[in-house]
């Protein structure tokens, strides 16, 4: 069974219209294997289930499935509020089950495809797992935003899928259980994430224990030259105005404070067995290198292409073939030069959060998840400044009742404390609870 995850909740590019035991991880989990499921008349169509198809990746992973042809069929889909195109999907693919984790839609998306599918439908988050783990399907896309999705992807490891990280919360919250139960259990992972996903194209020049370091890029996003006045004063709009990437709004304002690079940094620490030492990150705005292997004898391999999801969606279904993409081609005379810069860690303190909870480990990733993703909410609220989203995640980091080698009800409590933390102190700052 395959299990696919996606980590960037982009769309298409606005140009297109990206020690020890650890080590041993990569070869023996992310592995070739797509099999087939024994309720399939035909052995070669590969069954896809997509959890969260309503959103970006989602969307973007139907429509890679729409050029890949009769190959692939979607078995089963979910969405959260999105009834109405929920109920758009049902009725185009059929699927043999739908769920829909917010069942206060539940009436509405019942009579949307009453008499149009024979599909069942499922509500609730209990669902999600359902779906995760149906013997009927031979692939998974995880692309549910947040913590949510984390059920699911555990489920789908223990019952030994293959594993592609569409939902980074897996990977930082748990990556401590995630995989060694993925080797455990004979499950394979696949990363979605442009980033993650090239450094896995690019590590196939070499063996694992001849890479040096991995290189993964950041756009700057739209504060990469701005001073650190200028961020200081960022608003909401700004914020979102990504020079590159067309994204959901929390992934565009983790790219507005390079939080979403943190965040990468932890994912391949635990990906490829990377100690954080063997982890770098190199400001490209152009977005055209998505990452970079460093090998023991020097050589450095790239993948390189325009910023568009769909070919890390696809690679990731088709892995380890490669298969016709509908994407634009990469025309280097016309692009002319790439840049390249070192991070600002003064300006964006949230990159150097993500090689501390990288080097920490314990309950210290699923701290900085949750303090994140509160503080995030909370900017868009208006109940905080920009850079005060790095400095409660920081501040909970620091103050939190730290774990080494905690169990799933552990990581689970301290994201929620790192929420509550930063919710409390996101009310007591803002405009309103200062004028009272």
């Amino acid at each position: 069974m395959l299990l696919i995850f996606a980590s960037k909740s982009s769309t298409v590019s606005k140009h297109a219209g990206a020690g020890g035991n650890q080590r041993t991880r990569f070869f023996v989990v992310i592995t070739a294997c797509l099999s087939y499921t024994p309720w399939a008349m035909d052995m070669n169509k590969k069954r896809v289930a997509i959890l969260g198809s309503t959103g970006s990746i989602g969307r973007n992973s139907l429509a890679v499935i729409d050029s890949l042809g009769g190959d692939y069929e979607v078995i089963s889909i979910s969405g959260h509020s999105n009834w109405r195109l929920l109920a758009e999907q049902v009725r185009k693919y059929q699927p043999k089950k739908v769920v829909l984790t917010n069942p206060t839609y539940l009436t509405e998306l019942k009579k949307a495809i009453e008499g149009h599918a024979d599909t069942e439908i499922l509500a609730g988050p209990d669902g999600l797992v359902e779906l995760a783990v149906d013997p009927d399907c031979d692939i998974v896309i995880a692309a549910v935003v947040g913590a949510a999705g984390l059920p699911a992807t555990l489920a789908a490891t223990k019952a030994g899928k293959t594993v592609a990280i569409a939902n980074k919360e897996s990977l930082v919250v748990a990556g401590s259980l995630l995989m060694p139960m993925a080797q455990r259990y004979g499950a394979t992972i696949l990363p979605i994430d442009s980033e993650h996903s090239a450094i896995l194209q690019a590590m196939h020049s070499g063996s694992r224990n001849e890479v040096e370091k991995v290189i993964i890029t950041a756009s700057g996003g739209p504060f990469r030259t701005a001073t650190a006045e200028e961020i200081g004063l960022a608003s909401l709009s700004e914020a979102m105005n990504h020079p590159t990437w067309d994204m959901g709004p929390k992934i565009t304002i983790d790219s507005a404070t390079m939080m979403n690079k943190a965040l990468e940094i932890i994912e391949a620490h635990w990906l490829f067995g990377l100690g954080p030492e063997q982890i770098e990150v190199l400001v490209h705005p152009e977005s055209i290198i998505h990452s970079l292997v460093v090998f023991c004898d020097g050589s450095v391999i790239a993948q390189m292409s325009p910023p568009d999801m769909r070919l890390p969606i696809q690679y990731a279904l088709t892995y380890p073939k490669r298969l016709n993409c509908p994407t634009s081609r990469l025309n280097l005379h016309e692009l002319g030069q790439l840049t390249f810069e070192p991070p600002d860690f003064q300006r964006f303190p949230a990159i150097r959060l993500g090689f501390e909870a990288a080097s920490r480990g314990g309950t210290a990733g699923a701290v900085l998840n949750g303090a994140n993703e509160s503080a995030v909410e909370a900017f868009r609220k208006g109940q905080i400044g920009f850079t005060q989203i790095a400095a409660l995640t920081e501040r909970c980091m620091i103050e939190h009742n730290y774990i080494e080698n905690p169990n799933l009800q552990q990581l689970m409590q301290a994201d929620k404390l790192a929420r509550d933390e930063v919710n409390r102190a996101s009310i007591s700052k803002s405009p309103t609870a200062t004028a009272k």
